[in-house]
């Protein structure tokens, strides 16, 4: 028996004859924060409907903790929290009447409504929120609710749709360590199309684009794509980019600006004591020579704008 809270296989959807998601598949285990990455439009949104059983699959599976979705919709949905791109909050009301009636949807016992209210609030901070009407609250705050009414059930899977979208940057700060601190516990999932937000809380990540997969795998993987095989050289003499490509195991070379150069070398090479020797000999002045990391945008952009195989890695 596997400890997986959530399996999707080959989940397709599709719109007109179109697919919108096709043949998305990964587990989640507890404890984990994934995150689920992709430019607008890409099948974020469709691929979490599915998971929480608001949008049927064409094909495919999702199981949460072992229960089929399809099968016993009841029992999987009762483990899920969920906060749809679209908070769904009653304005109207205070913060405790609204928690109140989230515990009960979710089917809270009567006797411990209080304390799971309780237990929320004090978990996404709202604590001396409790009679203020949600109208009235920022929109960080009313964003906090949304989260509580996810988790006030105690889920076993709490899936995030756009959390942080709208929110200035002391809001999203928040948000960002509300939702590390509900990973720790349970398992999470993300969707968003902000490449930092990824980076910060989340261990694994996945980038679809135009429904399907291109990267899966853990987040350092990810990070390995930003350094990749460059290096940047600065230099007082700077030689001709001819002169550079002389060097063992370069293989291209241009210049950045007076004195900086980027050379990039085959996978399996390690040019850099060749380099340093190299401008010594010849008096090219070096004063720097670093790793050039591509931007996780340039990643995002490499990834999703290229016709490529999804790239793989289990988490470690």
């Amino acid at each position: 028996m596997n400890n997986f809270t959530v399996e999707a296989n080959e989940l397709t959807r599709l719109y007109g004859g179109r697919e919108a998601v096709s043949n998305v598949s990964f587990t989640l285990s507890k404890g984990q924060v994934l995150g689920f990455l992709g430019p607008n439009g890409a099948g974020k949104s469709t691929t979490m409907k599915m998971l929480t059983g608001n949008l049927a699959p064409s094909n495919g599976s999702v199981k949460i903790c072992g229960i089929d979705m399809m099968e016993s919709p009841k029992e999987a949905k009762a483990l899920i929290g969920y906060l749809p791109e679209m908070r769904p909050l009653y304005k109207e009301l205070t913060v405790d009447e609204y928690l109140t009636i989230a515990a009960r949807l979710h089917r809270v016992s009567a006797g411990s409504i209080k304390k799971a209210v309780e237990v929320a609030k004090d978990r996404c901070g709202l604590g001396h929120m409790s009679k203020r009407l949600i109208e009235n609250l920022s929109n960080g705050y009313q964003q906090r609710v949304g989260i509580a009414q996810a988790i006030i059930h105690n889920p076993m899977v709490v899936i995030l749709d756009e959390p942080t979208v709208g929110l200035d940057p002391i809001q999203i700060r928040d948000i960002r360590a509300l939702i590390r601190e509900v990973g720790a516990e349970r398992s999470v999932i993300i969707s968003t199309h902000i490449l930092p937000e990824v980076e910060m809380v989340c261990d694994h990540v996945q980038i679809i684009d135009k429904g399907k997969l291109v990267f899966n795998g853990a987040i350092d993987v990810l990070k390995k794509h930003r350094i990749g095989n460059k290096l940047l050289i600065g230099m007082h003499n700077a030689p001709s980019t001819e002169e550079m490509l002389k060097i063992a195991g370069i293989i291209e070379a241009e210049n950045v600006s007076a004195g900086l150069m980027r050379v990039r070398f085959a996978e399996d090479a390690a040019p850099a004591e060749s380099i340093v020797q190299t401008a010594v000999q010849n008096g090219w002045g070096l004063y720097q020579i670093a790793p050039d990391q591509t931007s996780l945008e340039d990643v995002f952009v490499q990834l999703t704008y290229q016709d490529q195989p999804v790239v793989e890695q289990a988490a470690a």
